[in-house]
């Protein structure tokens, strides 16, 4: 079984979107390099974020993400985004209206039905949890291996935490990954069990 990576770009304040949901400056890292970091060429990074960032990418068999991203997306037109193979929608909702079906979507009704359609898909690859409500009680729930962040120079003040609700302590080890790109930090830590 893979690992479980709870993963989004961050503000140094913690905020994965401002109060409307927008990124703002945080994914300004995707395209302020020269190294294309996939087939389209639309997302140029430095060397040190495609060392790190292509490679991880490379390990994600499966992508777990809440309702509102899938909303915000559209779905991503059907098609999961940078390769992944699956996508499981955590949501209480059915399917969109007109939602190809065979499309390698998933939507599970619990955390623990996504997690453990996500598992069953990625077999050894990792799952990777979309920060926000649903990571957070992904890591509440004490299924996430490790946090990983690309943490990008801005203080939003207000918006969307990282964590979500998350209200409880957890202990993190040490980083085991500290990448300094262009304009963003790339870290990663394993969580305590």
């Amino acid at each position: 079984m893979g690992k479980v990576v709870l993963y989004s770009s961050v503000s140094v304040d913690g905020f994965i979107a401002d109060e409307n949901d927008q990124p703002g400056p945080l994914f300004d890292w995707l395209s302020n390099g020269d190294v294309p970091l996939d087939d389209s060429g639309g997302i140029r990074v430095s060397r040190a974020s495609y060392d790190h960032t292509r490679s991880y990418w490379d390990e994600i068999g499966v992508t777990v993400v809440g309702r509102h991203v899938f909303d915000m997306t559209d779905g991503w037109g059907g098609k999961p985004p940078s390769g992944i193979d699956h996508v499981v929608v955590v949501t209480h909702r059915p399917m969109p209206e007109g939602w190809d079906p065979n499309a390698p979507f998933h939507f599970a009704n619990s955390i623990e039905t996504a997690m453990a359609r996500a598992q069953e898909l990625a077999g050894d690859r990792t799952v990777e949890v979309a920060a926000g409500d649903v990571g957070g009680q992904v890591l509440a729930a004490g299924l996430v291996d490790e946090i990983a962040m690309d943490v990008v120079p801005v203080v939003f003040g207000t918006g969307k935490r990282y964590f979500g609700s998350v209200d409880a302590q957890h202990l993190l080890e040490n980083p085991h990954v500290v990448i300094q790109g262009n304009r963003v930090l790339h870290l990663r830590y394993r969580v305590r069990h």
